[in-house]
């Protein structure tokens, strides 16, 4: 089997998906999804394998964070070692902690804006840092600058020995002319508007204080992870099983299952170096919008309703570095659309969090 390829059990039944990338059809409750997007795959079991230490998850109440730590401590546990995995955050719902402590994840629930409560984090080796904020930025950007950079800078400064994934954004690269594809690595930042703004800040806290104390750092610029609960094809999914017409003036998108940015953010902690490590992750297709949201409607077996004309440039990515790293994501687009729209016509749960992949002025 290859090094990437999942072992997954889904409503009782182990399935192991084939070279040629089968998966199933569809997926049909929350407890399936999450079984699907915290199955280790061995290479990260190998990897997690390699580090010394335990692991902790800063941020890890988000949309991707309870995820990401549950399939760290199943590829610990796989990996036969007696690491821990901590799970840090606010932890305001109740239920999504439960759910890590079921699993095996220890949580601390804390502020880390509190000086004291950010000093009271266990020494760990091992770090994914995933705090910011995005939605809501207009109108409190103080707010937005405090948590993505000030905060920062504080966590580094806390943990100066320790390796890291750091969390970042495509957002931080310039529209781009669609002819010629998405930004590498080399591309300098331009970020449009003071979110992406903070992200770029707070990368270049870390890659300060990686130059002045040797912390390994990997910068992780994601754009845009996809579960069946929120992300750019669910958003605009939902749209064209509501019959509401969808705007492709963003007329193109890059996009990632859920589970492969997860284990590619936790397998970038053996990447970590000083000056920091930086990657692109998401996925190599450059989707064009419309035909997403005609592929959707054939689905659902209706006619797709679409607004506005293409603009010549878009927000895009280009990650064959990561993909040298770590190979191709296991998930391709026509699958996440094939999933998405069962879960969408069957009334499945939402997280209830647009993506708001459409703004071009970087209002957020």
């Amino acid at each position: 089997m290859p090094a990437n390829t999942k072992v997954v059990t889904i409503n009782g039944q182990t399935t192991a998906p084939q070279a040629d990338g089968a998966h199933p059809p569809s997926i049909g409750s929350v407890d399936a999804l999450e079984e699907l997007l915290t199955a280790p795959s061995p290479a990260l079991v190998a990897d997690l394998a390699t580090l010394d230490g335990d692991i902790m998850i800063i941020g890890a109440a988000g949309k991707m964070g309870p995820t990401l730590a549950i399939l760290a401590r199943r590829a610990l546990t796989a990996a036969g070692g007696n690491h821990q995995v901590f799970a840090v955050a606010r932890f305001s719902d109740a239920g999504a902690r439960e759910k890590l402590d079921a699993a095996g994840v220890r949580t601390i629930a804390a502020d880390l804006h509190n000086p004291a409560q950010l000093a009271a984090l266990p020494e760990t080796p091992n770090i994914v840092y995933m705090l910011g904020t995005k939605f809501g930025t207009t109108g409190r950007e103080y707010q937005t600058w405090a948590t993505n950079v000030y905060l920062a800078g504080r966590v580094a400064e806390r943990f100066p020995t320790s390796r890291f994934t750091v969390f970042s954004s495509g957002n931080i690269y310039p529209l781009r002319p669609v002819t010629r594809g998405g930004a590498d690595e080399t591309v300098p930042p331009a970020p449009v508007g003071e979110y992406a703004q903070s992200c770029l800040a707070r990368e270049r806290i870390f890659e300060h204080v990686s130059r002045q104390r040797g912390t390994p750092v990997t910068i992780f610029r994601l754009n845009y992870a996809i579960d069946l609960r929120y992300g750019v094809l669910y958003d605009i999914g939902r749209q064209v099983f509501a019959g509401e017409p969808v705007d492709v003036t963003m007329g193109n998108v890059n996009v990632i299952w859920q589970g492969d940015a997860n284990t590619m953010a936790l397998r970038c902690l053996t990447l970590a170096g000083s000056p920091p490590t930086v990657l692109n992750v998401t996925g190599p297709e450059t989707l064009s919008t419309r035909w997403v949201v005609e592929e959707f409607a054939r689905r659902f077996g209706i006619a797709p309703q679409i607004t506005g004309e293409e603009a010549p440039t878009a927000l895009l990515s280009n990650a064959a570095r990561a993909f040298a790293h770590f190979g191709y994501p296991t998930v391709p687009p026509a699958t996440m659309i094939d999933w998405l729209a069962a879960w969408i016509s069957a009334g499945g749960p939402s997280l209830d969090k647009p993506t708001h992949f459409q703004e071009r002025e970087g209002k957020f």
